[in-house]
């Protein structure tokens, strides 16, 4: 099983920062909540700290992180299952800078809803909308 975190991250205008993937990758053009896989070793929540830091040059701190919402999906071609665990954070240090050939976007409660997002982030979207002013 393939573990992978995604942090909500709400500003204090209550948006939620959306990244869009890059063209050419699996889901490209979609838009997902920030985030990367576990590796070997690493728990959770320190994946989520390193992946934030790699992808958008933000520090995250493991206190202002708190569990949200999963997906899962078992892939029928074979790959291995996937368990996606969000997680919401409303403080970091920074501005999140985006990694070239992706977007980054805030979106608001009623504008989240509109953007097209792989099968696994729809559910967790979901759980965010309720969070958002």
């Amino acid at each position: 099983m393939r573990i992978v975190v995604a942090a909500a991250m709400i500003d204090g205008l209550g948006r939620v920062l959306l990244q869009r993937r890059p063209e050419g990758k699996q889901h490209g053009g979609l838009w997902e909540f920030p985030g990367g896989k576990v590796e070997a070793g690493e728990g959770p929540v320190q994946a989520l700290i390193r992946e934030i830091d790699e992808e958008l040059a933000v520090t995250l701190s493991a206190a202002d992180i708190t569990p949200l919402s999963f997906a899962h999906a078992d892939d029928s071609s074979g790959a291995p299952p996937i368990l996606l665990l969000l997680y919401v954070c409303r403080l970091w240090k920074g501005e999140p800078v985006c990694e070239k050939n992706a977007m980054l976007k805030w979106a608001g409660r009623q504008e989240i809803s509109t953007f097209p997002m792989p099968p696994l982030d729809v559910p967790l979207a979901k759980a965010v909308h309720a969070l958002l002013k």
